[in-house]
């Protein structure tokens, strides 16, 4: 693969169910695949391209957007200053352009495995995208998350089912898709059905057929 050429970068995104570990197969993707992963990342870049603390940022994470209005906390260079809201005031809509901008920066770069923020529909016009859904039973994701953050069963699944419910509604408002259904991946896996390496050797082989000068 030449890396010199931007048609030829292969980006494999993937959106996940959480507790399904969406986040785990990403890195271990990118690792078997020699390519550039991006997850929390994403957040720091875009967050000192906006000029916005990274610590705002993050609250707006995968989160419907609120268009929030009050205080923001901005950081130009070291010295964070206090920004009043008014007609010129960044919404949860310009931060989700400064990330969906950096996201375009990416293949510029190198090949790479990118993790939620609606990277597929954001890289929906790259001639070599691969977009893959991650998802497991309930049962299954809550055990995940009480191994993961020591929390009760209940609590596990309520975190479950509250932060899916914000992923969605993000996805279904930035983008003209459905999060999760079918047709808007090309490949779907259950994580419960095989091992994380299993599934990184069936998605190395579609890789290969699709792409057959990719690795």
């Amino acid at each position: 693969m030449n890396e010199n050429n931007e048609k030829d970068k292969i980006v494999i995104t993937i959106g996940r169910q959480f507790g399904s570990g969406g986040r785990e197969l990403g890195k271990q993707l990118a690792q078997a695949l020699g390519f550039e992963y991006y997850d929390k990342e994403l957040l720091s870049e875009a967050a000192k391209r906006a000029g916005v603390s990274t610590e705002f940022f993050e609250k707006s994470d995968e989160r419907f957007p609120s268009f929030l209005n009050g205080l923001f906390s901005f950081a130009f260079g070291l010295n964070p200053v206090t920004y009043y809201s008014g007609s010129t005031s960044i919404s949860d809509d310009s931060l989700y352009r400064a990330q969906s901008d950096f996201i375009r920066s990416l293949p510029e770069k190198s090949s790479c495995v990118i993790v939620g923020r609606t990277a597929d529909y954001v890289l929906r016009d790259h001639p070599r995208v691969i977009n893959l859904f991650v998802h497991a039973p309930i049962d299954e994701r809550v055990r995940r998350i009480m191994e993961r953050d020591g929390l009760t069963a209940d609590k596990a699944r309520s975190k479950a089912e509250r932060i899916n419910k914000l992923r969605a509604n993000y996805y279904n408002f930035y983008t003209d898709k459905i999060w999760g259904a079918a047709e808007s991946y090309d490949l779907s896996f259950d994580t419960s059905r095989l091992s994380m390496a299993d599934i990184v050797e069936v998605i190395r082989e579609y890789v290969k057929r699709r792409y057959p000068s990719a690795l």
